[in-house]
């Protein structure tokens, strides 16, 4: 009796392990089958910033495509030592909002707008962008008022931008006296970018030399991908460990908007 008892155990705990065995398989294939997606296609970020208001807000979760502009050694994760340049490469549009390792650090993301291309002379006179020597045409939008978060509330000014390419966009301004609306000529390397925050005035970009805490000119191969679509959105103050704030603090207006 007791040999039956045992030939019936047996081959359930054979079983329970085969199951262990196909989750263990099942979540090995999603996980590979997600980097696979996350490397080749798309990747998820997280604006932590307001340097691209009021098209990027912090809290907005943004889709990129990393096929958009071919691969390179930061299309994979940690960046290994693959070579330099870029697979099947395709050169980036003035106007595009992109997601780059910065220069200086390539642990962290950045994500701008491309403003200049190679061979481009990009300056700043009085708060106006030009571009090879022409003012790029904007058209004010009118004021809003913002909370500055220093305890006190100010005029932000909307323009519309259109650069050369007819890309356009809207842009925040806080007047023509900030510290980056009279900058020197730069004029761009070939193989490098040049980026802006579309928050002026509060973006610290390729402006900025390294040197000083900025951007600089952005190697090709540095290039992430091109910001697409704003998934998600969420209000500061939204954490994981609070679930309540999903719904709290969401932006649902936000929710699927296409990046211009």
């Amino acid at each position: 009796m007791s040999e039956n008892v045992q030939a019936a155990k047996t081959p359930r705990k054979s079983g329970a392990a085969n199951e262990v065995v196909e989750i263990i398989k099942t979540v090995v294939y999603a996980l590979l089958i997600a980097l696979f997606l996350r490397v080749i296609f798309f990747q998820p970020y997280t604006i932590p910033s307001a340097s691209m208001e009021p098209n990027l807000y912090e809290g907005d979760y943004i889709i990129v495509s990393k096929y958009t502009y071919g691969w390179s050694r930061y299309s994979v994760p940690f960046g290994p030592p693959l070579g330099d340049g870029r697979l099947f490469a395709h050169s980036p549009h003035r106007g595009d909002i992109v997601v780059f390792k910065l220069p200086s650090d390539t642990h962290i993301d950045y994500v701008k707008r491309l403003i200049g291309l190679p061979g481009d002379r990009i300056q700043m006179k009085n708060g106006l962008l030009y571009v090879n020597g022409a003012q790029v045409p904007r058209k004010y939008l009118g004021t809003v008022k913002e909370d500055s978060g220093y305890g006190f509330v100010r005029d932000v000014f909307h323009f519309r931008e259109t650069l050369p390419g007819g890309k356009s966009y809207t842009t925040n301004d806080f007047g023509p006296d900030g510290e980056l609306d009279n900058t020197q000529a730069f004029v761009v390397p070939e193989g490098e970018y040049f980026m802006m925050g579309d928050n002026r005035d509060n973006s610290s970009d390729s402006r900025v030399a390294p040197a000083n805490g900025g951007v600089g000119f952005v190697p090709a191969e540095n290039l992430e991908g091109k910001a697409q679509i704003i998934l998600l959105s969420w209000y500061p103050g939204a954490s994981l460990f609070k679930p309540w704030t999903w719904i709290m603090n969401a932006r649902p207006s936000r929710f699927f908007h296409i990046l211009d």
